[in-house]
């Protein structure tokens, strides 16, 4: 099972090859290929018949960037196009590609084959003129280009017909309906989360397109959002994805997935956080679901990870593999030490599988970034 990472600062994209086995001891994680990079990618995506990768270049200036996915699962580049603020995170639907970064965004249209073409349509998230809007001061970190006060994330709908963007520094997720073929956006609505601390970072869609979940990075919650029928949001319900005595002035929480089963629903939902500091350990927490998509009650788990995780713990669920049905992988990526993790949860705790350390020429860690798997 192979999966792809890519660094926040190095221009090298990995090909990562896991090994599962019933034996768990027996399981392995190693490094198959290495390939040149545009840039620093912080966030990749697959095109949907995963022939093409996109990405964010966290370069200067910043950029968007597209490969071809090779048979022996190296890359080769396409193209990259410019973008006017660092971009947090891309997806795409067959003919376009979709970016969004702190105060701005970009919808630019997918060639035929598979490079990034014209730019359709210019996003804007500030008011007009005003260039502290939603901006916050002695953010850790730093800002990463207005990212950590900004819109961080975009996602379709399953049925491909609107596409959610978090904004951290607003405080809300914004809600589009796309307008045309050629998947230009029209703004249907500014969701307001539900705490005044929460700062919605990232979205996902339940495939059944009625439900959103939304991880709020700096309260530590996952909220479920219902999607009615004319495409709104609004709260159903939220919950902890950290330890009840923990701070979560300590952690900014990071991801949001579900599980990937061969059929029917997923079934649980997992969240990852990061510790603020070093020091800090972060968190996995996995809740289950009912067939509708609701989290029911509070986390089965909440795995502790050997690291705070950087500016990453990133997680990715693995498809389903044949054979072992009764345990969920995912990949976990580390920007502190450069590690990439397999997790396994069997349905009731989560433990690290296997891990590989991703090291530069001169033998230092490289910030692992994000995962997808082929």
């Amino acid at each position: 099972m192979d999966f792809l990472v890519g660094t926040f600062y190095t221009p090298k994209l990995f090909t990562l090859r896991f090994t599962p086995s019933k034996d768990i001891s027996k399981c392995k994680l190693e490094i198959a290929h290495t390939s040149e990079a545009i840039g620093g990618h912080s966030w990749l995506s697959l095109s949907s018949d995963k022939r093409h990768l996109y990405t964010t270049v966290w370069a200067s200036p910043p950029a968007v960037a597209a490969y071809r996915v090779e048979a022996n699962h190296t890359l080769t580049p396409l193209n990259s196009k410019p973008v006017r603020a660092m971009s947090g995170y891309v997806c795409s639907s067959n003919t376009t590609l979709y970016s969004a970064g702190g105060p701005t965004g970009e919808v630019f249209s997918i060639l035929s084959d598979g490079s990034i073409g014209p730019l359709l349509q210019n996003l804007e998230f500030r008011n007009q003129g005003n260039e502290n809007d939603g901006a916050r001061n002695g953010v850790a970190h730093g800002d990463f280009g207005g990212l950590r006060h900004g819109a961080h994330s975009v996602d379709l709908s399953p049925d491909g017909k609107a596409l959610y963007i978090a904004d951290i520094g607003h405080n809300c997720i914004w809600n589009y309906d796309i307008s045309s073929d050629q998947g230009k956006l029209e703004q249907k609505q500014k969701w307001i989360a539900s705490r005044e601390n929460d700062g919605p970072r990232h979205t996902w869609p339940h495939p059944n397109g009625r439900i959103l979940y939304s991880v709020q990075e700096h309260s530590c919650f996952v909220d479920t959002l219902s999607i009615s029928e004319t495409g709104t949001l609004d709260l159903i319900s939220g919950a902890r994805i950290i330890p009840k005595d923990k701070d979560e002035k300590q952690y900014w929480a990071d991801e949001v997935r579900l599980s990937r089963p061969t059929s029917a629903q997923p079934r649980y939902l997992y969240a990852s956080t990061r510790g603020l500091e070093k020091e800090t350990k972060g968190y996995v927490a996995v809740f289950e679901l009912d067939e509708q998509g609701l989290v029911q009650g509070e986390a089965i788990d909440i795995f502790e990870t050997a690291t705070s995780g950087g500016i990453a713990n990133a997680i990715e669920p693995a498809p389903m593999v044949e054979g072992q049905e009764g345990v969920e992988y995912l990949a976990m990526t580390d920007s502190q030490e450069g590690f990439v993790f397999i997790l396994g949860f069997d349905g009731k705790k989560i433990r690290e599988v296997t891990r590989t350390q991703l090291v530069g020429e001169d033998g230092k860690a490289l910030a692992a970034a994000t995962a997808v798997w082929l």
